[in-house]
């Protein structure tokens, strides 16, 4: 295929769309299919055959909408009308409607916060575009920042456009994009990959998996210019074993883009060819961390391995491999198509672009949000988030999973950026925000996090593997009121011994949550250490009952 024939499939269509009138859309994220979104799209269709509108009205399955407390959803366009809560029962009356006013009692207002406040980017597709079918990615604009990169730009252009940009890793550290491609494309070898890193294995995070569900040509268009950049011929989408939606739908949108020609040899008719595997994981935490994903594709068992080398360096069977996750990928067809100027003008001086959040735990406004680098926390927890439910209080949001920190209510006017949630020790992480309110306890949320650590530690270095295990007993001291003041001193010992000596980054930063829950909420471990014991762990009180 060439670009003239790929753009005329864009207009051929867009007019077939047009003709529907009608556009009936389905969640088929996870939430909703969890809820049977996958029937209510069966009986909205064959409402529609029913009121005899095949010609006017189509119905489809998109990716994640982003209000997951209220799904099923359902959209309707170009009426604009959203609806909640949906049932396979109102599907007569949603049909019915189309030529009427809308069905009131299940409309979801879409001029609140949560919907106006949100910048998308990165889930520009996602709620709108059917993810099984490439013409509807291609109506979206897709491919044509590969056409763009393949045929008016050098590799050493797509690299600056990406520097220019000032994207940052979504995946936690949030390194520069630019430079890490930079050093791929300069590293000695003939071979060379790029890996999407899409283990998401975050406690209550879902960001990576509403990309790969909702827009998977995305991730396919970004990782064939990633590759192009920096020299590399193959992919590999590597997908954690639970996601089994978005490996269906990954490998479904990689043969329909091997049918068009838009993978494989010479495509557009250039010198450039590129093919992407998908590579399924076992589901342990640690394949996350990039020379355990590197195992797990060659075979071996997903362990880190010390660097350097850097897999930019000598990565995937000893080549020089580019690895970066989902979110940080889908950014780049957006930044090719756009220019680099218009996403450096989003966010904040050391923060480009938006940031994707699965925004969980009591907070009224559960689901997928995206919003711009530099928006304070209160906007994004208590306008966009509607706040903590029941009358409840806000106490603290945790962010960055396992690997960040609990941020109190002191710093809610923070601005969210990279630079800004270190200071305070957290991290951005890969995006999960877990809403706590003042009925939890910090000391259990961080013994949660602990326990979650302890079980995925692969083993191979002791302080990670044994300083887990100690932290979590005495945590479990702590939350049970056994606690001792000398177990404080070990705690904070064993905090600063297992970041600074594991040998990778599920280790290093697993007593992030404890050190933040530490730092801000110290009174909550006070008050679990039993008072009748001193500071050298005696217990004064049989010391006065045998004296």
């Amino acid at each position: 295929m060439n670009p003239e024939e790929l753009l005329q499939k864009n207009v051929s269509h867009q007019l077939t769309a047009e003709a529907h009138g009608h556009d009936v859309r389905v969640c088929m994220g996870a939430g909703c299919m969890s809820l049977h979104s996958d029937q209510i799209k069966s009986a909205l269709t064959a409402q529609v055959k029913q009121h005899g509108r095949d010609k006017s009205c189509h119905v489809k399955g998109v990716g994640c909408m982003g209000l997951c407390a209220a799904g099923p959803l359902v959209s309707v366009e170009p009426q604009g009308v959203l609806y909640k809560e949906v049932t396979e029962e109102d599907a007569g009356e949603i049909i019915d409607s189309l030529n009427k006013a809308p069905v009131a009692r299940l409309i979801c207002p879409t001029d609140t916060p949560f919907f106006q406040n949100q910048m998308k980017i990165v889930l520009e597709n996602c709620g709108k575009i059917d993810p099984e079918r490439i013409e509807e990615y291609v109506n979206a604009d897709g491919y044509i920042a590969l056409i763009k990169a393949l045929t008016e730009m050098t590799p050493n252009d797509v690299i600056t456009q990406v520097m220019r940009s000032g994207l940052r890793g979504r995946g936690g550290g949030g390194y520069p994009t630019g430079l890490k491609w930079t050093t791929v494309a300069k590293a000695d070898g003939t071979q060379k990959y790029v890996i999407c890193n899409g283990d998401e294995g975050d406690p209550g995070a879902f960001m990576d998996r509403g990309v790969m569900e909702g827009d998977p040509h995305r991730l396919i268009e970004a990782m064939a210019i990633a590759g192009y950049a920096v020299g590399a011929d193959t992919g590999y989408i590597f997908v954690r074993g639970e996601y089994s939606m978005s490996v269906k739908r990954l490998r479904k949108a990689i043969m329909q883009a091997e049918r068009q020609a838009l993978l494989g040899k010479n495509i557009f008719n250039t010198p450039f060819s590129f093919q992407i595997e998908v590579r399924i994981g076992a589901g342990a935490f640690v394949s996350g961390e990039e020379t355990a994903l590197i195992a797990c594709i060659e075979g071996r068992r997903g362990v880190p391995s010390p660097r350097p080398p850097y897999p930019a360096e000598r990565g995937l069977w000893g080549c020089p491999t580019l690895i970066n996750n989902v979110e940080t990928l889908a950014n780049i067809p957006s930044i090719i198509r756009n220019g680099a100027d218009w996403f450096s003008n989003i966010g904040t001086r050391t923060g480009k672009g938006t940031v994707v959040f699965a925004m969980t735990g009591r907070v009224q406004n559960t689901g997928l949000i995206e919003v711009p680098m530099g928006t304070p926390l209160r906007e994004v927890i208590f306008d966009i988030g509607g706040g903590v439910p029941d009358g409840g209080t806000f106490k603290a949001v945790q962010m960055g999973g396992p690997s960040g920190g609990c941020i109190p209510e002191q710093y809610l006017d923070m601005p969210i950026d990279f630079d800004s949630l270190l200071e305070i020790g957290a991290i951005m992480g890969s995006g999960g925000m877990l809403v706590i309110d003042d009925s939890a306890s910090m000391v259990d949320m961080a013994k949660f996090f602990m326990e979650f650590c302890r079980i995925e530690s692969c083993g191979k270095c002791v302080p990670c593997r044994v300083g887990t295990v100690q932290m979590h007993e005495l945590l479990i001291r702590f939350s049970e009121g056994t606690a001792t003041e000398r177990d404080l001193v070990l705690l904070e010992e064993l905090c600063d011994l297992v970041r600074h000596t594991s040998l990778c980054g599920l280790g290093q930063s697993a007593p992030n949550p404890v050190l933040s829950t530490l730092r801000y909420f110290r009174h909550e471990y006070m008050a679990q250490i039993r008072p009748d014991f001193g500071a050298n762990g005696v217990d004064t009180h049989e010391s006065r009952s045998t004296s």
